[in-house]
């Protein structure tokens, strides 16, 4: 029989489906739960091939666990809301409800396409109402808590999309979904407080099994830094500017201050000569983000404001200086400048004329003459502390100077707020008389209205403004009229905890049962991309770490375990666009191949961490593979084979027995690639053996092809006369002793190139080794008349004789 991938698959996805194989129960005795987590998918298009990427080769591992007596959930669902949704309805001239609920419909046939088992009993869609309640329920619990609050603050603003971003959601001074250049706004704005956690956040990912750069990237976004707070007095006022330092041992080489443009104490200290400038400037610094402010590194702009400060440690007058890249939002937005021992600082003072006192000798060097010295050393030009090392004098210095002990941090609080339409609305109302006053609970949900004109607005309101009906309520307290909030949540709140909901998606009492997280969470292995290794992750994390400080959780991390994927680049190395026609269509791949050479193919590409190109010529390698192995049953289960050898026997066991270890190994570390070198090197084996195997190698090898080719196995297995599903099935066993090599063949070379083989005992040594290489006839004949340069021995590999 010919292997026909399309009709085999069709048929078991139906039958699968049929007899709900991938629904889990909550409890199975004597099995552990285990939910593995993928980031469900924007239901903004059709899925593409870095989806079909991650989530069937994650689903090779949920079935290897399941075959391993695991109580496995593989839930998903769609994070429907948000703007790129919203942008791509709009794009199509559809209402975003309607072109979101056809794509989740269209995505749900595809993934069963690839027949992942999802339990799609689990499946969440975020814009259901009764999912996005309880982010409305959890938005005003933290409002009870002090962790929600409303506030007009500095605000990155994107034209095109109109509507407020969060700095995460900006790269390179532009909007990460459109492009655009951001602007500064100051706008009212809803806030969680994230920062009131960012100690937790920071110390936390100590304890979490996830990739170095993973737990890097969360650090350096929050930032932590631990310094002194430093008054410096400002000459003929009595005023004083407070300066955040973590470098307290430089201070006698501070030869200016720089102060952020929006430092309250600016006006103040601008001499009357320097206002026009001053003023100037800072209008101009308003134009540009953080971001840019911050990466500006080789145009450094700045202000002198005409006064100067006072140096607590040795009493010099210092310049005050205006710089835009000194931020508000970070320490007290007011530096020390050491240009001697910081380059931003070494660049600015070069830049503009300004003194460089070096405070720090290096050992053993001369003090470098062309840029600043950044490491350690002895204490110089610092009075009193001079010859003390740098490290030690820290302390010293800061109580000389009366310094204060201070932490801070770069992350700043969570603005949620979204002027567009496709979102949660935000649960809270305004009087006049009564000021904002959140939504009673019993309301919940707060239903997103239908509006027609969803179009988002120039002037800054969310398109709800324009849903009159809906927006204008009587007040909950003096029952005079009031305003709903027309803001929407970023999506970002959606995706803050969707994982909680996999635990009891039907719950119209809470976001889910105690009883039922606490059996499922915390998640014991997240797979998803390198891309959300910040927002995403640290969103979640602090969701999780406040409903845990609210009494709503009994565990503060969401995630034990972070495996990050690569991503699938076109046949022509480079990152699939439509606009470089270098996209692959899974739909048609499927068609053309079949799903499980699609799986398997994603596997072998490469390391599972860094993806690989699509390669055509690859995938019919993979195709051939499955033919090979669909050929070798078939010849398998004609009648009138001869039995193999004993000999034999031992060889296909031995083979069989070290694939069921290896690829066990390699799919539980995720090294699909490896797991499927091991599968082939046991076929190959196999078919250099004529005759009829035994049944329970040949079922066995089905076992360790399931998590791989779901569908071919299934039909194999069926066609070797077993009933029950092959993934109801246990993982095979392996033996040690079978699998414990006693002779291996040594390899002899003579000037590196193989000339003989011998069989020899594991753990020969290399006087054992020359003496089987010399005795060979073979070799001797080779080496008779030539003279012994070298001899290169490898341990049970191999041993070269080096001849002149």
């Amino acid at each position: 029989m010919k292997y026909n991938p399309s009709k085999i698959e069709k048929k078991w996805q139906k039958h699968w489906e049929k007899i709900k194989i991938n629904s889990t129960k909550d409890e199975i005795k004597g099995k552990k739960n285990f939910m593995l987590l993928v980031e469900f998918p924007y239901s903004s298009g059709n899925l593409h091939v870095g989806h079909w990427y991650t989530y069937s080769l994650s689903d090779i591992l949920a079935r290897y666990l399941r075959m391993n007596g695991k109580n496995v959930s593989y839930p998903i669902g769609f994070d429907a809301f948000g703007l790129p949704a919203e942008n791509a309805a709009i794009k199509n001239n559809l209402h975003p409800s309607d072109w979101t609920k056809k794509n989740i419909s269209y995505m749900k046939e595809q993934l069963k396409r690839i027949g992942a088992t999802f339990d799609w009993n689990r499946e969440v869609q975020t814009i259901n109402p009764q999912y996005y309640k309880w982010n409305q329920w959890i938005f005003l619990k933290m409002y009870e808590n002090g962790l929600v609050y409303r506030d007009k603050t500095k605000a990155n603003w994107c034209p095109k999309d109109k509507t407020v971003l969060a700095n995460e959601q900006v790269v390179n001074g532009c909007c990460e979904r459109c492009g655009e250049r951001v602007e500064q706004r100051n706008i009212e704005q809803w806030m969680m407080k994230i920062t009131k956690f960012a100690d937790e956040l920071f110390e936390g990912v100590n304890q979490l099994d996830w990739p170095r750069p993973a737990k890097i990237a969360q650090r350096n976004w929050i930032g932590k830094s631990d310094g002194f707070l430093i008054n410096f007095s400002v000459e003929n006022i009595n005023e004083k500017i407070e300066v955040f330092t973590t470098r307290a041992d430089t201070i006698f080489g501070a030869t200016y201050l720089v102060l952020s443009p929006e430092h309250p104490m600016v006006e103040k200290i601008t001499s009357d000569g320097r206002r026009q400038a001053i003023g100037k400037y800072i209008q101009e610094a308003k134009r540009k983000t953080d971001l840019e402010r911050q990466q500006e590194v080789n145009n450094k702009t700045g202000v002198f404001t005409g006064s100067y400060a006072i140096n607590p440690a040795d009493r010099k007058k210092i310049p005050i200086w205006i710089a835009d890249y000194v931020l508000s939002s970070y320490g007290t937005g007011a530096i020390m400048a050491v240009p001697a021992h910081d380059q931003r600082d070494w660049d600015f003072a070069k830049k503009f004329g300004l003194e460089i006192v070096p405070v720090i000798q290096p050992k053993d060097e001369e003090l470098p003459r062309n840029k600043p010295f950044l490491g350690e050393g002895q204490l110089i030009n610092s009075g009193s502390f001079s010859g003390l090392e740098n490290k030690i004098a820290v302390e010293k210095i800061s109580l000389f100077i009366s310094g204060k002990k201070s932490t801070d941090y770069r992350l700043r609080d969570w603005i949620i707020s979204r002027q567009r339409y496709w979102g949660t609305p935000i649960p809270m109302i305004f009087c006049s008389k009564c000021g904002w006053l959140p939504e009673k609970e019993k309301n919940l949900p707060i239903k997103l209205p239908d509006l027609k004109n969803y179009m988002p607005t120039d002037e800054g309101k969310s398109p709800l403004d324009r849903a009159e009906n809906w927006k204008n309520i009587k007040c909950p307290n003096c029952n005079e009229p009031a305003e709903r909030e027309t803001d929407t949540m970023d999506t970002f709140v959606d995706s803050s905890w969707y994982f909680l909901r996999y635990a009891d998606p039907k719950n119209k009492n809470k976001f889910a049962d105690n009883k039922k997280i606490k059996k499922w969470m915390p998640i014991p292995l997240y797979v998803g991309g390198a891309e959300h290794i910040t927002m995403h992750l640290i969103y979640s994390r602090f969701i999780i770490k406040a409903l845990n400080h609210m009494g709503y959780l009994d565990f503060d991390e969401p995630f034990l375990a972070r495996r990050t994927h690569g991503i699938i680049l076109g046949p022509d190395n480079q990152k699939m666009s439509k606009s470089k026609g270098n996209v692959i269509d899974p739909d048609e791949e499927v068609k053309k191949s079949g799903a499980d050479s699609i799986r398997m193919y994603f596997g072998f590409i490469g390391p599972f961490s860094q993806g690989g190109s699509w390669n055509p010529q690859g995938l019919n390698g993979i195709s051939r593979f499955l033919n090979r192995i669909w050929n070798f049953y078939q010849e398998q289960i004609q009648e009138g084979q001869k039995p193999i050898s004993k000999k034999d026997e031992e060889e296909i066991k031995k083979s069989l027995h070290l694939s069921i270890k290896k690829i066990g190994e390699d799919i539980e570390n995720l090294e699909f690639n490896t797991a499927i070198s091991s599968l082939m090197e046991c076929l190959n084996s196999w078919q250099k053996v004529e005759g009829k195997f035994k049944k329970i190698d040949l079922d066995n090898f089905l076992r360790i092809l399931s998590p791989l080719a779901p569908h071919m196995a299934e039909e194999l297995w069926q066609v070797m006369g077993n009933k029950k599903s092959i993934h109801l099935e246990k993982w095979p066993k392996y033996s040690e002793k079978i699998i414990s090599r006693k002779n291996f063949d040594l390899v002899i070379q003579v000037n590196g190139k193989v000339r003989s083989k011998s069989p020899a005992p594991v753990g020969i040594n290399e006087d054992e080794a020359k003496k089987l290489a010399f005795e060979d006839g073979k070799i001797k004949e080779l080496i008779s008349d030539k003279k012994i340069k070298k001899i290169v021995f490898i341990k049970d590999k191999l041993i070269n004789i080096v001849v002149g």
